[in-house]
């Protein structure tokens, strides 16, 4: 794959710069990813997506924005970004060289991580709707987390699922019993967290000092448990991880109990993206908490 001349020539414009390389890297399931190298200065990374849905790149690129804002782990320079109906579209991003893991990393993570938690915003919600992966992502705030996990995140992604047929209709009466159980499951009252959003292993990356940089958010301001939840779906973080995050900023009674009601959006996420595989998770999620 290559960088194709009109998106060539897009960047160039917008950065008034000159690229004389480009190569293809890793960019996720959804996106085209390349380094592009300037006649002057440091490398850049470039997303591009032509069936991107309108607002993809500036969603994501106000998103880690407002990570950065925290000043707490490293979040990625935005160089760039096109606006929703211009064409190509695309977000350049400073350019982080991989790196390996240096001795106290999962401490280190686990610490800013808390940190980043530490910084509340104003409410459950963000400024903006943004995306998941490449779902919408409604953010509209509300006053309680319970009404926000329900109306902004749990809702949606079940109708989408029912709606396409990858959920059977029946399951609705336990998953509406879910729902108004939500007040009493959802934990002790806690202000909001600045949360990532998307943190699984793949959105974590080690940089060129060995310290962790986190990358594709889907922010907003919600209960910090949902992160760690995310964080223990796939893998790809140790227990120390964890342990330096309850140091820093411990948890409320009975944390443990909610992995899986915090599990089950991304859970339905992954069953509206990628299809049936997850059905199950979801039904034992759901029945667990009925």
């Amino acid at each position: 794959m290559t960088l194709d001349a009109a998106l060539k020539a897009a960047v160039e414009a917008r950065l008034g710069r000159r690229i004389v390389k480009a190569e293809t890297c890793s960019g996720g399931d959804i996106n085209q990813a390349f380094r592009i190298d300037f006649f002057d200065g440091d490398p850049a990374f470039v997303k591009t997506n032509p069936r991107a849905p309108r607002n993809l790149f500036a969603t994501e690129a106000r998103g880690l924005e407002w990570l950065r804002e925290a000043n707490t782990l490293r979040i990625p320079h935005v160089l760039t970004v096109t606006g929703a109906d211009e064409a190509p579209q695309f977000l350049v991003l400073e350019f982080i060289q991989p790196g390996r893991p240096t001795r106290g990393f999962d401490e280190q993570l686990g610490q800013g991580l808390a940190a980043l938690h530490r910084t509340h915003p104003r409410e459950f919600g963000f400024e903006q709707d943004n995306f998941i992966g490449s779902l919408p992502q409604q953010n509209s705030p509300c006053s309680s987390w319970a009404n926000f996990y329900r109306s902004q995140r749990l809702e949606p992604q079940f109708k989408r699922a029912v709606d396409t047929r990858q959920l059977s209709y029946a399951l609705r009466r336990n998953f509406e019993g879910l729902c108004e159980r939500l007040p009493e499951l959802v934990g002790p009252a806690e202000p909001p967290a600045r949360l990532h959003g998307d943190l699984w292993g793949g959105n974590l990356h080690v940089d060129e000092r060995g310290a962790p940089c986190l990358i594709d958010p889907a922010v907003y301001g919600g209960h910090r448990e949902v992160d760690l939840a995310m964080m223990r779906l796939f893998g790809g973080f140790s227990e120390s991880v964890f342990a330096s995050y309850q140091e820093a900023y411990p948890l409320s009674p009975g944390a443990a109990e909610r992995v899986a009601l915090y599990q089950l959006y991304p859970l339905l996420v992954h069953v509206n993206l990628f299809g049936g595989g997850y059905v199950g998770s979801v039904e034992r999620a759901i029945a667990r908490y009925a």
